[in-house]
């Protein structure tokens, strides 16, 4: 297995730690989609996007503290401020997304949201950046992918669409917020990375991140406060568990990529693999949520998520 390597002194197995905290982050960003979905994807709570921003606040935010307390993180309210604008473009497009989830699959929401980095290399290119010839393809690759998706949504014929969400356990209509949404949540997300590369010139990158969670945390208590006291909804513990799974999920993951990202001699490899996760959150779909598409959709998918791996690996 090229994950193995032999230690030349003791002669053991050495297992190359980048590899298995890849595959953690892959399988936690795809449990998050999956909890996330299923946290959100009651249409008659028209506040579950709200609640899925407090749960995931919370858990943000018992993280940030102890990277404050615990690791020593040298944070402060300045840096706070400074990282607000990207915080509120990260947020923004998680919400937006959290919405998304009650109108279209998981199996497409998915693949659509993650390609913002195709749009975060389409503002690099305008702003002057050269890229390699594969880049400009991946990008390629990826719009046509979106494009197609939206393409083969909005032309489904009805009855075929009812047919095959017959043993699904959600069922959508047509409707054009199904396709806007996530591709609101990847612009904002896309322009969100884009500002990310700017302000972390000047600032450290475990401080941004502290900075992100704390104000995550602050837009969890206000959406909290928004819908317990000010709309009166209830919270019930059975329907809130996924979204806080999801919430950990989502945690976990961004602490595994940290770390498989960090080992500068193996992060070619990393980052594609870590990228593929969406592809992993249309397995789920499939297998837990029963979500069936046509051989069109999953056409579509493959372009795009073939796309997103190429980007994930120039990035790198």
């Amino acid at each position: 297995m090229c994950y193995i390597s032999f230690c030349k002194k003791s002669g053991k197995k050495v297992l190359f730690m980048w590899f298995w905290f890849s595959i953690i982050a892959l399988l936690c960003w795809s449990g998050s989609d999956l909890f996330s979905k299923i946290g959100c994807a009651d249409a008659k709570d028209k506040y579950s996007h709200f609640k899925m921003v407090t749960a995931v606040g919370v858990v943000m935010g018992i993280h940030a503290f102890y990277e404050i307390f615990v690791s020593k993180v040298d944070f402060n309210l300045e840096a706070m401020l400074r990282y607000l604008p990207v915080s509120a473009l990260y947020i923004g497009s998680m919400t937006l997304g959290y919405v998304g989830l009650r109108y279209i699959e998981l199996s497409i929401s998915s693949p659509i949201c993650n390609s913002s980095g195709a749009l975060v290399a389409i503002l690099c290119i305008v702003t002057g950046t050269v890229l390699a010839v594969p880049q400009y393809i991946a990008v390629g690759l990826v719009c046509l992918g979106v494009i197609g998706l939206g393409f083969v949504e909005a032309r489904e014929d009805e009855d075929l669409r009812k047919k095959r969400q017959d043993k699904a356990n959600y069922k959508y209509a047509k409707s054009a917020l199904a396709i806007v949404l996530p591709l609101l949540y990847c612009l904002l997300d896309a322009l969100g990375t884009f500002a990310d590369s700017i302000v972390l010139e000047t600032l450290d990158e475990d401080v941004a991140n502290v900075a992100y969670e704390l104000t995550f945390l602050v837009c969890g208590i206000v959406a909290f406060i928004y819908v317990k006291f000010i709309k009166k909804q209830k919270y019930i513990p059975k329907k809130e568990a996924p979204k806080y799974t999801g919430a950990i999920f989502e945690t976990a993951g961004q602490f595994a990529y940290i770390y498989a990202i960090g080992d500068e001699e193996h992060v070619a490899m990393a980052a594609p693999i870590i990228s593929a996760y969406c592809a992993v959150s249309v397995i789920w779909g499939r297998i837990f949520l029963k979500e069936k598409l046509s051989w069109k959709h999953y056409a579509m998918i493959l372009i795009a998520v073939a796309g997103i791996v190429v980007l994930g690996l120039y990035d790198a």
